[in-house]
């Protein structure tokens, strides 16, 4: 699969250095801007994306790109054994610690520093994944994905919530404004960093969403459900699952 690398500092180091660099510089206000830009709903997004687990057996969950845990805090509705989160930025991941500790969540979910696209876990170990607008902060999408199903269990889903592009009038020109001027505007006087929320924009417009992506994950060895579309089509859950054996 051929696609354009947009990396957030085009410095000579690969894109998951640079991901993993963007997300330290903001981890500290990571949380209030999520929601703040969203308007909070990122939030129901998440809910709805975890409600596609609900008839499931989800004992034991993997949340990948975790950041400071809220996909993985959300999937607590699924009543599971233990949830594993998973990120390259050890920045957000101390931000989501002291989260986990403060909610008294630290027993259920394990904040673990680590590569989505090299997992140090056995083949079939969860019931389930999930992944918050991370895969396209993938170096290698189809490794990635296939790293995915590699430790999914025969039957188990794997969950993705990704931004994606509107395609009807108004919606399509208002995120377009919203995205490209607003976000970065308000994310770089908030964040004190230059590119990281122009990188936002410019990863969401690269990346194979809809039937590219679901041809992708058809490719690397899932069977997928059709997407759903969210908020008129700003972001979309993707869902695949491993055949059984």
């Amino acid at each position: 699969m051929s696609e354009k690398i947009v990396k957030p500092y085009n410095s000579t180091q690969s894109k998951k250095e640079e991901v993993a660099q963007m997300f330290d510089n903001i981890s500290s206000n990571y949380d209030f801007l999520n929601h703040f830009l969203s308007l909070g709903i990122d939030k129901l997004w998440r809910k709805k994306a975890v409600k596609q687990l609900r008839n499931s057996n989800s004992e034991i969950i993997l949340d990948l790109a975790t950041g400071t845990g809220d996909f993985a805090i959300a999937s607590l509705a699924l009543k599971p054994k233990k949830i594993i989160g998973m990120d390259i930025s050890a920045g957000m991941l101390e931000v989501g610690k002291k989260k986990m500790k403060k909610r008294a969540f630290d027993h259920i979910i394990e904040m673990q520093l680590g590569d989505s696209e090299n997992m140090p876990f056995e083949d079939a170990s969860f019931d389930a994944i999930t992944v918050g607008f991370g895969v396209r902060n993938y170096e290698n999408l189809e490794k990635g994905l296939a790293e995915m199903l590699r430790v999914l269990k025969p039957g188990g889903k794997a969950v993705i919530l990704e931004f994606s592009k509107p395609k009807t009038f108004p919606i399509k020109q208002l995120f377009g404004f919203y995205s490209k001027t607003l976000i970065p505007f308000f994310g770089k006087y908030i964040s004190k960093d230059k590119r990281a929320y122009n990188y936002l924009p410019e990863s969401v417009a690269v990346f194979p969403e809809g039937d590219a992506f679901c041809a992708v994950l058809q490719k690397v060895g899932y069977h997928i459900d059709k997407p759903i579309r969210l908020s008129g089509g700003i972001a979309s859950i993707y869902i695949g699952t491993k055949h059984n054996k």
